[in-house]
């Protein structure tokens, strides 16, 4: 074999080299290029939730660590404690003061915020302060505002003839409380999802609704509603996750972070917290968490199906 042959034979190899590298990097690269997420995901998400299913089938306390093997001993003892269902009470009832107002409330700022208003910026940045304020410092404002004896809100109710109203020690004006300030501090974010997603819709069809003569409200509800639905599916799944995993609220609502001295707005991730570094009961606090992640799993897919229909059945009707 000559030395031409010999060169000719590695360039050939070469090039083959260099099209194997070639095809491999169009296959892999797009996995490579996505696999940070999914290798946080493995270990910030996947390995305590796997972990958290261990602990709650054994005892296992804060000081000795693990113990003996119980099954499901966890999950019957705190389904049998009145507790448990008092905080999926306040749960679902803060849950539902607050995630459908905030979007409702959020669609409604986001229209206001894609009309031609002056000093747009301005208020599209007022609208996220809320959300960057500290969950302490709103805890404290709206403490404030919500105390039975000395607060800003029954002062000005016994000022105009009504009776004070128990913001901590009735039930459900303490879940009113705790939505508000939920409300206060996520409405704003959802606002400007929602506009984000208006400023996408082409308006070209906004045109030709003025030009047949469709009023601003007619508009939105025609288009702007309709056009939006994958955007709203987005923020009520993930506020339907949000709204069901509460505990900064209700934990800071008052200055003994007990949920209540009855309990009235202990949610369960406080119910989690209690049994877990107050009782150290690891067990029976990972299988609350358990409890609640296929709560929110079901509520979540619920979400998804009805959205869902919902989307479907308006792109039919428009057909």
């Amino acid at each position: 074999m000559t030395t031409q042959s010999v060169a000719d034979e590695r360039a050939v190899r070469l090039v083959a080299f260099r099209h194997t590298i070639n095809r491999w990097d169009v296959k892999v690269s797009p996995y490579l290029y996505i696999s940070p997420f999914f290798i946080l995901f493995a270990i910030c998400g996947l390995f305590p939730l796997l972990y958290t299913g261990y602990v709650s089938l054994h005892e296992w306390s804060l000081i000795g660590g693990e113990g003996d093997f119980v099954g499901l001993e966890n999950f019957q003892f705190v389904l049998g404690q009145p507790k448990f269902w008092d905080a999926l009470r306040n749960t679902f009832s803060i849950f539902l003061f607050s995630s459908l107002p905030q979007v409702l409330i959020a669609l409604v700022i986001a229209a206001v915020l894609d009309t031609n208003i002056r000093a747009k910026t301005f208020w599209r940045m007022g609208v996220l302060l809320p959300y960057i304020v500290t969950p302490v410092a709103i805890a404290i404002i709206f403490g404030v505002m919500f105390s039975d004896k000395y607060g800003v809100i029954n002062t000005l109710l016994t000022n105009i003839g009504l009776p004070a109203i128990g913001w901590h020690s009735d039930v459900i004006p303490s879940h009113i409380a705790i939505a508000t300030m939920v409300n206060f501090r996520w409405t704003g974010y959802q606002a400007l999802i929602f506009l984000a997603a208006m400023q996408a819709v082409p308006r070209d069809y906004y045109e030709a609704a003025m030009i047949d003569g469709a009023s601003r409200v007619r508009r939105f509800f025609s288009i702007t509603i309709p056009q939006l639905r994958p955007t709203i599916i987005f923020v009520v799944v993930t506020s339907t996750i949000g709204g069901l995993q509460i505990f900064d609220e209700p934990r800071l609502y008052d200055q003994f972070g007990t949920g209540g001295a009855d309990g009235q707005w202990r949610t369960l991730t406080m119910y989690i917290y209690n049994l877990g570094w107050i009782e150290s009961n690891f067990g029976r606090a990972s299988a609350v968490a358990w409890l609640l992640f296929i709560i929110i799993i079901i509520f979540a897919a619920l979400n998804l199906i009805i959205s869902q229909q919902i989307s479907s059945g308006g792109s039919r009707a428009k057909k």
